[in-house]
């Protein structure tokens, strides 16, 4: 599947969606996604319940009117948040069979989220992709939670599709349905959700659970049985992945979605992603290894007068104007735009890689 068809128009794939958690790309613009070439953000529904709130959002037109985003969002169901506060600690609420119940203050006042709610506030919001709600797992769980969670995900799934169908039907340009996969690291557990799933119907499906293992290795096994679960004629969303050499080993496997924080977070750290000699190919991206870019750490006092740009083959913002010596000192004396320039040239970091992803 090479593009999808979305309200704001269509988008090309692979494409790679910033985390734009509060409805604003931290420490960076919406310019710079559009400079960088990547053509959406994904942007957190729980998060913006509680500030500033659905309601108050959709009185502005939904996300597009409230933030000035002229390009694709996704936004995620909330229930991966309020499955690890509870997780970390129950005093946070529950998950029950057919709601989560969330206690913020971790006293008397309830939040009740259900698979309706999730999807009412989903359309308040004026997502183009919606996220159907699912209970979370860690792969290191027992079976008896792994077996709850896909009993949990294709019942609230059902619901969400239900609600979903009733809130769009009169709808002229029709918002994406995602579901998402869950099942753990047993194959069987996974193919049952992925199949089951297909059988409600969905625009595409996403990755679910936790990619880590409890020693923090990256788990891609697991991350191959949930996209030999989902339909090949649909999208496949990687979720809160990933790292440049995990994208493009997802990509073989499929997957032509995906999100993460991972560039704008470097970005603040002062690490900045460079290509190694000959890598910004397609074929130096698909290196088994994974060794096609490297970090360029500009506050150490190599950069300090040095003239050249953090990246000679790069176009953005950063290296078309300025020096690696005039970032690092901008970050040295604590300017803001150290962090804009920074996060500009990570975005559009990913922008070229999905570039040279899509010319397979």
């Amino acid at each position: 599947m090479n593009h999808l068809t979305l309200p704001t128009g269509l988008l090309a794939l692979p494409a790679f969606f910033p985390d734009a958690t509060y409805g604003a790309i931290r420490a960076g613009a919406f310019e710079d996604v559009y400079a960088a070439g990547l053509h959406g953000c994904e942007m957190n529904s729980y998060h913006l319940m509680t500030k500033p709130g659905a309601k108050l959002i959709k009185s502005f037109g939904g996300l597009h009117g409230f933030t000035g985003y002229k390009g694709a969002i996704l936004t995620d169901s909330g229930g991966f948040q309020l499955y690890s506060l509870i997780h970390e600690n129950p005093a946070y609420g529950e998950i029950r069979d057919r709601e989560i119940i969330f206690r913020p203050d971790q006293g008397r006042e309830k939040l009740t989220f259900t698979p309706e709610k999730c999807m009412q506030v989903q359309f308040q919001y004026g997502s183009d992709i919606m996220m159907a709600l699912d209970m979370c797992t860690h792969p290191d769980d027992p079976m008896d939670v792994q077996r709850r969670s896909v009993e949990l995900t294709v019942k609230w799934g059902a619901r969400c599709r239900a609600e979903f169908d009733k809130l769009s039907a009169k709808m002229d340009k029709k918002p994406l349905l995602f579901g998402i996969v869950q099942g753990g690291a047993d194959p069987d557990l996974r193919m049952e959700c992925g199949r089951r799933l297909e059988e409600i119907g969905f625009d595409g499906y996403g990755f679910g659970g936790w990619p880590l293992d409890q020693n923090g290795n990256f788990r891609l096994d697991i991350l191959k049985m949930a996209a030999d679960a989902m339909p090949d004629h649909k999208v496949k969303y990687a979720m809160g992945l990933g790292r440049p050499e995990e994208i493009a080993a997802l990509a073989d496997m499929g997957y032509g979605l995906f999100d993460c924080v991972i560039p704008t977070r470097e970005a603040r750290h002062q690490r900045l992603y460079t290509w190694l000699p000959g890598m910004d190919t397609p074929e130096g991206v698909r290196r088994a290894d994974g060794k096609f870019y490297k970090f360029l750490y500009i506050l150490d006092d190599a950069h300090r007068r040095d003239a050249a740009p953090v990246d000679e083959r790069c176009d953005c913002l950063l290296c078309k104007n300025h020096s690696r010596a005039y970032l690092n000192h901008l970050f040295k004396v604590g300017d803001p735009y150290a962090l804009r320039l920074a996060t500009a040239h990570n975005l559009r970091f990913y922008g070229r890689l999905m570039e040279l992803l899509w010319h397979e």
